[in-house]
């Protein structure tokens, strides 16, 4: 069994398909067949069914799950640790979405460096989707995100809820107008955007990250809605206005980590994402 088995492994228990796997390993999808060829062999048992919609676990699939983790864990932490100098013992790598890299993580991080200035820190941006897989694969040991998904051997656990709210570039808005920009917070706040705006047409500038719908606003007028947590130093500025006659949206933060994630390092960074969050909702 070798390093690039158990990820092969990984990906394809990620991504639900032999096909997505290789996409995303950068190989054909002859060679991921061969590799789980390999890996069945070695291991005597069958791992995948294959069918039209793709590839699920078998049974004996879900119980080298965390087996496999633990390979590439061990292994990309072994190439880490190698050339970690020695005042550090350990490093723990988180990944966010960007929004929650404004003020919060970077808070987490201050806290982490004064309490555990013996531990490195690997920070990283990232979508659900790709924080999921990197946690699914144990690359990744904590994301902080907003629709997280559920996968076998991982908690995902509320940490806070942020408050959408309408900013605008001009304090006598009052509704979205021809320069609205819609950022896509995911399905939660889509279906209550609906009902809050039900006669709204298709708005003609939408993104994918609250950051980039600063940046169009700030630079061409507009509005949009952004977490009063990244709002606020640009309303105190008088850059941005709230718009009082909007209504507001909750949008709950959640971390995911590893259910066998046992380390007193590791323990120590979720407990004080916790105390940070916590700040957060007072």
């Amino acid at each position: 069994m070798d390093i690039d088995q158990a990820k092969t492994f990984l990906a394809i228990a990620a991504h639900g398909s032999f096909l997505e796997a290789a996409k995303r390993l950068y190989v054909t999808q002859s060679t991921v067949s061969a590799r789980v060829q390999n890996l069945e062999s070695e291991l005597g048992a069958q791992l995948f069914v294959r069918n039209r919609a793709g590839a699920s676990l078998t049974t004996a699939g879900k119980r080298f799950l965390q087996h496999a983790k633990t390979l590439v864990l061990t292994v990309e932490q072994a190439r880490h640790d190698v050339g970690l100098p020695s005042r550090y013992r350990a490093t723990v790598r988180i990944g966010g979405r960007i929004a929650l890299w404004e003020d919060f993580l970077p808070s987490w991080v201050g806290r982490m460096r004064q309490t555990a200035s013996d531990i490195s820190i690997r920070s990283e941006i990232g979508f659900e989707e790709d924080l999921m897989r990197r946690l699914v694969e144990g690359t990744l040991d904590i994301g902080v995100m907003y629709t997280p998904s559920h996968a076998p051997g991982l908690i995902v656990e509320h940490l806070f809820d942020e408050t959408l709210v309408m900013v605008s570039t001009n304090p006598d808005t009052r509704w979205p107008g021809d320069d609205y920009v819609y950022v896509e917070w995911g399905p939660g706040f889509y279906a209550r955007h609906q009902e809050s705006f039900p006669d709204l047409a298709r708005p003609p500038q939408v993104v994918n990250i609250g950051w980039l719908g600063i940046q169009l606003i700030v630079a061409n007028g507009g509005s949009c809605f952004l977490p009063i947590r990244m709002a606020r130093p640009l309303i105190q500025e008088g850059r941005l206005y709230q718009v009082s006659s909007a209504p507001e949206f909750p949008h709950p933060a959640y971390m995911v980590f590893p259910r066998e994630a046992t380390t007193e390092y590791l323990q120590q960074a979720i407990a004080l994402l916790r105390e940070v969050a916590q700040k957060e909702q007072t």
